[in-house]
């Protein structure tokens, strides 16, 4: 049998540089987003190997990925729509591997905002649209801590996570699904919404895990516990 030799032996390495990736890494989408760091400590400190990725097959190799994010739908969507992560995105969600949306990243999986005469197109991947909080005399943006009604007890990402438990919340918009039955958890403040959902593979919330303290990362440990 012939030696392997050295272009041989930079492949092997390379498969199972590739194999190692996919078996333990959860892709961070890095898009420019102001609370990367926050997250990316969040979930190391839970115990998970987390990798920023800014190029879409950084995301296809990874076993999870999570796209967080702060600011305006717009300027969200935008920056995944010049890194080329929106179709990223969507062909990793269609491999079943588990994915987690976190604040505009929540809001971006659904069809359009209202926000600022919002023109950018979400993901489309679950029904509705993103809409301003309107209770008269509302103090909006939504800042700080607030409880979360776990309507679906089920949801993986909620395990060991009492109903009632505050998260913290920085927001002024929120989706409204016209799907009912992905709501995990609702949330009070002039009006019940949506704050966060899960269909099949897919979680996301409303509020800020990274900076929920205990409750945030138990949610964010039971993420990485999950299985493909």
């Amino acid at each position: 049998m012939d030696a392997p030799t050295k272009r041989g032996s930079v492949r092997a390495i390379a498969l199972l540089s590739a194999l190692d990736y996919t078996r333990s890494v959860i892709a961070l989408i890095d898009y420019g987003a102001g609370n990367l760091h926050s997250v990316e400590k969040a979930l190391r400190f839970v115990g998970a190997e987390v990798r920023r990725a800014t190029r879409p097959e950084e995301v296809a190799g990874a076993r999870a990925a999570v796209l967080p994010g702060v600011g305006a739908f717009d300027d969200c969507l935008n920056a995944l729509r010049r890194q080329e992560m929106i179709g990223a995105a969507l062909d990793f969600i269609r491999t079943g591997k588990p994915f987690l949306g976190i604040c505009v990243g929540y809001q971006a999986l659904f069809e359009g905002s209202e926000e600022f005469n919002s023109c950018a197109a979400g993901l489309g991947l679950f029904r509705g649209r993103v809409v301003r909080f309107s209770a008269p005399g509302l103090k909006v943006p939504q800042i700080g801590w607030n409880q979360i009604e776990i309507t679906r007890p089920d949801c993986p990402i909620y395990r060991g996570i009492p109903s009632g438990s505050f998260v913290y919340f920085v927001h002024s918009f929120f989706p409204r699904p016209e799907d009912s039955s992905i709501v995990a958890t609702r949330t009070e403040y002039g009006e019940w919404f949506a704050s966060s959902v899960w269909k099949d593979n897919v979680y996301a919330t409303q509020f800020h895990p990274e900076k929920s303290q205990d409750t945030g990362l138990r949610l964010l440990k039971n993420f990485t516990e999950i299985k493909a």
